[in-house]
């Protein structure tokens, strides 16, 4: 019985309620995971809020709390995978400037020409959230590449699998929504 076949089968069971199956598919898939979480945070550089483990434990808890798995079979789990690490990055991207904003903490106004400037790591996170979900109106597949690409830091090979597309499709794809999201970006 190969990987793909069991893994298959985990994630039906998975689907089903099976709490087991939910735990076995992130032991068989953890290296994967691990691998996409390390490219995405190299991007990120030396600045980044989480660590490799961290993000891939932070998506699992995701995938845990959703309480049933609601993915047919590899591919889109990975692909859902992608799109959890980027809902956990923007996250934390979001709770990190409202934290430096003063979070809970009552606002009183300060008489200071030095302004606390948010990192622009952070910034660009959610710009780029933003602009996302401006694009999922135009082209969901042009997002799906962003989020495989941009959040989890996979290569235009392995996106080209997970979609069941060419990688010519794919390079094309990341062109054109590059320039898209630079626009929306710009203005």
């Amino acid at each position: 019985m190969t990987a793909e076949i069991s893994l298959t089968d985990l994630i039906h069971r998975a689907r089903d309620g099976d709490g087991a199956a939910l735990q076995s598919i992130f032991e068989l898939t953890y290296e994967d995971l691990r691998r996409m979480a390390r490219n995405r945070l190299r991007l990120v550089g030396h600045d980044a809020v989480l660590d490799t483990t961290s993000l891939v434990h932070e998506c699992f808890l995701r995938f845990a709390n959703a309480k049933q798995l609601s993915v047919s079979d590899r591919i889109h789990f990975f692909r859902y995978a992608g799109q959890a690490m980027r809902s956990v990055i923007v996250d934390l991207a979001r709770a990190s400037l409202a934290q430096r904003r003063g979070g809970a903490a009552p606002h009183l106004p300060l008489s200071t020409t030095i302004a606390e400037m948010p990192t622009a790591g952070e910034n660009e996170v959610l710009r780029i959230d933003e602009a996302l979900d401006e694009l999922a109106k135009y082209d969901p597949r042009l997002v799906q590449v962003v989020q495989m690409r941009y959040f989890a830091g996979m290569t235009e090979g392995e996106i080209a699998e997970t979609l069941g597309v060419a990688d010519r499709t794919i390079r094309r794809d990341w062109e054109k929504a590059r320039l898209l999201l630079a626009q929306a970006l710009a203005s």
